[in-house]
């Protein structure tokens, strides 16, 4: 049986999202980070660095932390949500780190200097604010010309930055200018298995 350690958070939405499309049985543990619950001994002895998600297999002993690497794993244990091909694969690799990387760190920066700093410091709004933006761009030109982030294929890379765009979207992150992103974005959104994923364990309601 699989296990995942979440909360509701785009992190913990690419886990959920990837466990509906799989259809694979799994338990839910809600984590509840505004508790402190990310903080208890058992799940640091999960994930040392106290963030959400994990993921454990108990058919294999695999215990996870990092969405990318739990995205990786379940398209490895499934052999689904990754091209067949390997140029395709790699494609999709790529913008799985290009998000994990770049995209995700990017933006959850602006949210924390915008929406949660005690200090508003204009230069770094400013600076990640920008930032944003390169990486929307980047990401608008790359679907100019394809359906998906690894091409004509939806992958764990579509979902991975689902998670983020998602959450860009409810605190108004407006990235609708960029119209082969934001088309993206309404198609992705329109899967059942995105639908119920981005409600587990609860709805998002703000950053």
């Amino acid at each position: 049986m699989l296990n995942l350690y979440t909360d509701s958070s785009p992190n913990g939405f690419k886990a959920t999202i990837a466990l509906e499309e799989l259809a694979l049985p799994y338990r839910l543990h809600h984590v509840r980070i505004e508790a402190g619950e990310h903080r208890q001994p058992d799940f640091l002895a999960l994930n040392p660095y106290a963030r959400i998600p994990v993921l454990t297999d108990d058919e294999t002993g695999v215990v996870l932390f990092e969405s990318a690497a739990i995205l990786l794993y379940l398209a490895d244990k499934t052999g689904r949500l990754m091209p067949d091909d390997i140029k395709g694969r790699w494609e999709a690799i790529k913008w799985l780190q290009f998000h994990a990387s770049s995209v995700g760190p990017i933006v959850g920066q602006r949210v924390h200097f915008e929406l949660f700093a005690a200090e508003r410091i204009p230069a770094a709004i400013e600076r990640y604010r920008s930032l944003t933006e390169d990486a929307f761009a980047v990401l608008d030109r790359r679907l100019a010309a394809n359906s998906y982030l690894a091409g004509d294929a939806y992958s764990i890379a579509d979902i991975a930055h689902f998670g983020w765009m998602h959450i860009a979207r409810i605190i108004r992150f407006d990235f609708s200018r960029y119209r082969h992103l934001d088309a993206w974005f309404q198609r992705i959104a329109e899967r059942p298995a995105v639908q119920k994923g981005i409600t587990l364990p609860a709805l998002a309601t703000g950053a």
